[in-house]
């Protein structure tokens, strides 16, 4: 407190009454978290916390910042708070876990058990550092083990791995495949002997259903030859439902289109070409025409890109580190934005040689952040996509360059 506050611990503990009076003026639930929790001295969090009760604190949430507890220490660290303070009762106790050490989950999960009853965590684990503890495993940990928490989430589990792709998409951070839960092999069994057993009995190696968190048990294969009405029933399976004909025949031309270029379609393919969709802007003014890339050894790579800006088609050239940098290079020369490249993300939607890959690109300009998403199986093309996708977003209609008669 001396060090990062310059402040005594009568003034910490008088000051964050005053915050939490100030916060009561204006509504009821207020939440109070002291930092570093899970390396205070237990006798000043008993103090600060029973005041922050009585001043109209409602949740008490206790971090560990930086990840430093373990799940044994931290699980007893509640159980203690709980026990210690006089008011306990008023307020419900939360943790916020870090992942530093690969224990976020662990220690969530043995504050639950030790009596907390939120739990501050993200999809897919996200987070500064190494990250927060995973949404998807808390839940599926407190649901799985049922005859060990005395609680429940009323989480609906079906929409998880949507949520979790949802996020990787407008994040650009891939899932890894072994990740737990949402991760592509998370119930793919390859040794023999668990085969075997999987297929006499589920549950000898699989103790949860992946329907039960959104995988399909049915994945079906598209192809160029699968009908309209084919192209529908699956997509309601995966719980995209269109609200017009229009939106319907856009959609499934947008498929043919990837049938063409590719022989399999697998769910994956399908959610990555809904999520293209609806990253797209109401009002596209700038639009992909064309692009022309060469890349040879010994030679510096070039892209040749045309455009549409509001109707009208302007094409331009430019040179780069790669055939990515030249076709991103040569779409700024023509929209002008200024624009900083803060992330650019490729990440595979399925395997094999003609798998799409779904680019992510982040796009930073005066403090506003836009990402921009695409997707073809050709990378340079879904590069383009996404650029112009997030470029589309960033700029107003008044910031729009228009295209000059001559422009090159």
């Amino acid at each position: 407190m001396q060090m990062k506050l310059h402040m005594q611990p009568e003034q910490v503990i008088e000051y964050a009454v005053k915050a939490v009076k100030r916060a009561r003026q204006f509504t009821d639930d207020v939440e109070f978290s002291p930092e570093d929790a899970g390396r205070s001295e237990e006798d000043f969090l008993c103090r600060i916390l029973e005041a922050v009760i009585d001043a109209g604190a409602t949740t008490l949430n206790i971090p560990d910042t930086v990840g430093y507890s373990l799940p044994h220490q931290f699980g007893a660290t509640i159980a203690n708070l709980r026990n210690r303070i006089p008011n306990a009762d008023k307020a419900i106790f939360s943790v916020h876990c870090h992942n530093d050490l690969g224990l976020a989950v662990a220690n969530s999960l043995s504050a639950v058990l030790n009596g907390a009853r939120q739990v501050e965590c993200t999809i897919n684990g996200l987070g500064e550092r190494a990250g927060n503890a995973s949404l998807e495993e808390v839940v599926m940990s407190v649901r799985t083990r049922h005859d060990v928490f005395p609680c429940q989430t009323r989480i609906d589990t079906r929409e998880i791995l949507t949520c979790s792709k949802l996020v990787s998409s407008i994040t650009g951070f891939p899932v890894q495949p072994n990740k737990a839960i949402v991760g592509a092999n998370a119930f793919a069994h390859e040794a023999g002997i668990h085969q075997d057993g999987v297929l006499k009995s589920r549950e000898t190696y699989e103790i949860m259903r992946a329907e039960d968190v959104g995988w399909s048990a049915n994945r079906m294969v598209l192809g160029k030859h699968s009908g309209r009405n084919a192209f529908k029933s699956r997509m309601m399976e995966l719980g995209v439902e269109f609200q017009s004909e229009e939106e319907l025949n856009d959609a499934f031309a947008r498929f043919k289109n990837l049938a063409d270029k590719k022989h399999e379609i697998f769910d994956e393919d399908l959610q990555a070409l809904i999520s293209e969709v609806g990253f797209e802007a109401e009002d596209e003014h700038i639009k992909l025409v064309a692009l022309k890339v060469c890349s040879e050894t010994g030679e510096v790579p070039n892209a040749k890109v045309t455009i549409r800006i509001d109707n009208k088609e302007v094409t331009g050239n430019a040179e780069g580190g790669g055939a990515v940098d030249a076709s991103l290079k040569a779409i700024e020369k023509l929209v002008e934005t200024d624009a900083v490249l803060a992330l650019y993300s490729v990440n595979n939607i399925t395997n094999g040689t003609d798998a799409q890959g779904e680019v992510t690109v982040r796009l930073e300009k005066a403090g506003r952040i836009v990402n921009g998403l695409g997707a073809d199986t050709d990378i340079v093309i879904a590069s383009a996509k996404a650029y112009i996708n997030a470029v589309n977003k960033l700029l107003s209609p008044d910031q729009r360059r228009h295209p000059q008669k001559g422009d090159v």
